[in-house]
């Protein structure tokens, strides 16, 4: 005899066929993982035999099967026509009375009381298979209870096996309509709706970067932040200091949170409410919760065996955390080991910005579409514009060209779908529908960070596609410049020996927004300035814990991309004129006539002034070092003047806790003559030089190379400039000390790059577009002078095999 309802608890992942991938899961970490403090909660499940007992009643498959045969699913609205239709007749039909039967059974078994409220959830018996994910392709019914809600939701949700969407994700995708069939589970409901709910990835979604776990999270039910509906808190976690018990959350970014779902009352399940200013200005998460919740990952991963999207709540009533799906993750878990690198070529005016996803550049005819019924006038390569997308939308967003929303976080529908359909999104954007015109020729960038752009006009960009594998071995450490850090972890995938140049001047400028001294002194700031402040510290234990964690989070985010490779931090080297655009800046900086020579660098931190401020600098890698454990960090010293200045700057750095003798290297820059006529004397303070191009030829030459009267005049290879840098160079080798380069310049000229090589230097700190160019460039060189002469003189032969390897390796 059929079975046509189970217990969660009697379910396993082997039994994916009778109760789909999501019952069986939730059964396999029900009966798996309890004892390992995975948290689920309990439930029963229809099976595929009640659901085609219920399809065969009446010969409802075979007029569903027929319906379907001569459907085309690309066009939109005869496909909508016939889902709508097919959806009537399956609502209409009446359950079986032995699956009704087995249901109340069930029920009468789970519900503690009449009023006990349910989740009433889809789960096909095809999905969240490792080559693609069903989820979201079927409806989820909250706060449902008593027996006639239930049936009514069971029906419901069948019926939603054949929307629009689903529909076209099976034929798309290849799969027979008659071999997925559905399972129902009902499941408890958590009390989110007074807690909070998110969504976690044990991998990064963006990059596939695969040492982090990310959790978003929000108020309420956690249905409207899957949905798009809600910006949510972000948390990057890394698994390393995770499982090392070190301060492991590396990332942290307040959402808007401003709306949530909470229970409705009689037919109206749940409704949207507004959440409290004191609220959105608060993380939905305490940091114990999401160490909490990313132990639980971890768990779920390493039994998986593999990277998983999960779906968590915490019940606002009891406090406890608890895991409501998990499924394979099927994007990045696919991507082939290839670097996709976009990169735009010019600049446009600016119509909106919100969350990059994708890191993607795409251009097209800008489309503003306000509900379903509109969709049909999505062309193939337009750009979407819409409020927010959910699974009804899908059949349409693979015309897309881009996404562009005015809700949602990086963990939405529309994000989701973007990844899986490999175009940029940029969601969250609050306005886009109204101020992108419609038709209008735009460009959507999501290769600039973390925010993403929305450029007026169609701008010119450049794709390249850079493998990973076949790179001859250098003579000299090919390093990356990297400022920003919410691109780390997508350049760690491109071939590196580490970071030579980690600008914090990004970090300060654009996540903290303040100057250090009126941070310090905040409570002397007029009122105005202390709420700016406020605003951009909300979710921090005051300024100074801002500052300090913010700028430590966004080192130890570059320091984790790259670990245990060196990462060297350069202190920050802003000008007066730079710092004083910073909130509260104006009142603490001079007024120089030419701050690129005024108080920077060294000097600053020496400062009486300005010294405070530099200190809470200090604080934030001591805490990359010493609490979250990043010892490949080290310290670069910009712009020293003297060798005395240098030894004051080490003595300070000392007082606050940067010690050499605790396994730090310190490092200086060599920017100026002086540093590299006096190198010797400088090395007896530093552990080594890296070279500052830009600087030291403005000073050699005496150009200022933004002045464009006198700007081809600024040439790095100019002898006077070379014959510096090796007197650097050949001084660091002298005392077996590091020596290094990053500046522009190797990236600029290879023919720079192969005289550093041949000079001796330990390593070139390159940008991330043209390390794959100066790695093969400097490999062929190797390769030649390698060769005996004979077989130099003669041949083209390694030159081709370079050729061809190349070939295999940029593919433009």
């Amino acid at each position: 005899m059929p079975n046509y309802v189970v217990l969660l608890s009697e379910v396993r992942l082997r039994d994916a066929a009778q109760v789909g991938g999501k019952n069986a899961s939730l059964g396999e970490m029900i009966g798996e993982l309890s004892g390992l403090g995975i948290s689920v909660p309990d439930g029963f499940a229809t099976t595929a035999d009640a659901f085609r007992e219920f399809l065969a009643r009446d010969g409802l498959d075979e007029r569903i099967r027929k319906r379907l045969a001569t459907l085309d699913v690309d066009d939109i609205r005869a496909l909508s026509s016939c889902a709508h239709e097919i959806r009537e007749w399956i609502e209409a039909a009446p359950l079986p009375a032995s699956v009704e039967e087995a249901v109340a059974q069930c029920l009468r078994r789970l519900a503690r009381d009449d009023d006990e409220r349910f989740a009433v959830r889809s789960s096909a018996t095809a999905e969240d298979l490792p080559d693609a994910s069903f989820a979201g392709q079927q409806d989820t019914l909250l706060n449902v209870a008593g027996l006639d809600a239930i049936l009514a939701g069971i029906r419901h949700v069948y019926a939603s096996l054949y929307t629009d969407r689903a529909i076209a994700y099976r034929a798309h995708r290849g799969f027979a309509h008659e071999d997925v069939a559905l399972s129902v589970g009902i499941q408890r409901m958590v009390r989110t709706d007074v807690g909070a709910a998110g969504v976690m990835f044990t991998l990064d979604p963006e990059s596939g970067f695969a040492d982090v776990v990310l959790i978003t999270s929000s108020y309420g039910l956690g249905e409207l932040l899957v949905q798009g509906g809600v910006e949510p808190d972000e948390f990057y976690v890394h698994k390393p200091a995770l499982a090392a018990g070190r301060q492991a959350i590396i990332r942290r970014r307040l959402g808007t949170k401003r709306t949530k779902l909470v229970y409705g009352d009689g037919a109206v399940r749940v409704r949207e409410v507004e959440v409290g200013a004191a609220e959105r200005r608060r993380f939905s998460l305490t940091d114990d919760e999401v160490l909490e919740l990313a132990r639980q990952a971890l768990v779920i991963e390493r039994h998986y065996g593999r990277p998983m999207d999960i779906e968590w709540g915490k019940d606002g009533i009891d406090g406890r955390l608890e895991i409501l799906q998990a499924r394979p993750e099927t994007v990045q878990s696919r991507a082939s080991p290839r670097v996709v690198r976009f990169e735009l070529k010019q600049r446009g005016p600016v119509l909106v910005t919100g969350r990059s996803v994708g890191q993607r550049i795409a251009a097209g005819r800008a489309r503003v579409i306000g509900d379903l019924a509109s969709m049909h006038t999505l062309d193939d390569g337009d750009v979407l514009v819409t409020d927010m997308t959910d699974p009804a939308w899908e059949p349409v967003m693979k015309r897309a060209a881009a996404i562009v929303t005015n809700r949602g976080g990086r963990t939405c529908h529309a994000a989701i779908i973007a990844r899986e359909l490999g175009v940029p999104a940029v969601v969250g954007c609050g306005d886009a529908t109204e101020r992108v015109p419609d038709g209008a020729a735009v460009t959507v960038s999501c290769a600039e960070g973390d925010v993403g752009h929305v450029y007026d006009g169609a701008l010119e960009f450049e794709q390249r596609r850079l493998g990973i594998s076949e790179l001859p071995s250098l003579p000299v450490k090919l390093m990356l410049n990297v400022g920003n850090p919410d691109a780390a972890f997508s350049l760690a995938a491109i071939p590196n020996e580490g970071v030579g140049l980690a600008r914090i001047e990004f970090i300060i400028n654009r996540a903290i927004g303040v100057h250090p001294l009126a941070i310090v002194n905040y409570e002397r700031q007029d009122e105005a300035t202390r709420a700016l402040i406020d605003e951009r510290a909300a979710g921090y234990d005051g300024p100074v814990r801002f500052f300090v964690d913010k700028l430590a989070e966004g080192i130890a985010t570059i320091a984790a991309a790259f670990a245990p490779k060196p990462v060297i931090v350069r202190l920050s080297d802003f000008k007066s004129n730079e710092y004083a655009n910073l909130i509260g800046g104006a009142q603490y900086e001079p007024r120089e006539e030419n701050p690129m020579l005024g108080l920077r660098g060294a000097a600053r931190y020496l400062d009486d002034e300005f010294r405070a401020g530099f200190e809470l600098e200090c604080r934030a890698l001591e805490k990359v070092r010493k609490d979250y454990g990043f010892t490949n960090v080290e310290v670069m010293v910009p712009f020293v003047r003297s060798v005395d200045e240098g030894r004051r700057v080490v003595e300070l750095l000392e007082r606050n806790g940067l010690r050499r003798s605790d396994g730090l290297r310190i490092v200086m820059m060599c920017e100026l003559p002086t540093n590299a006529l006096l190198a010797d004397a400088y090395l007896e303070i530093f552990d080594g030089m890296s070279i500052g191009s830009n600087d030291m030829t403005q000073l050699v030459l005496g150009v200022d190379r933004d002045s464009e009267r006198v700007a081809s005049s600024f040439d790095e290879r100019d002898p006077a400039v070379k014959r510096l840098l090796a007197l650097a160079i050949a001084a660091c080798r002298a005392q077996g000390k590091y020596v290094g380069i990053c500046g522009q310049a190797p990236s600029d000229y290879p023919e720079l790059a192969e005289w550093l090589t041949a000079q001796g230097i330990d390593s070139l700190s390159l940008n991330p577009d043209s390390i794959v160019e100066t790695w093969l460039r400097l490999g062929r060189d190797a390769e030649r002078a390698a060769q005996p002469a004979r077989a130099r003189a003669r041949g083209t032969g390694a030159a081709a095999g370079l050729a061809a390897s190349r070939a295999k390796i940029v593919d433009r």
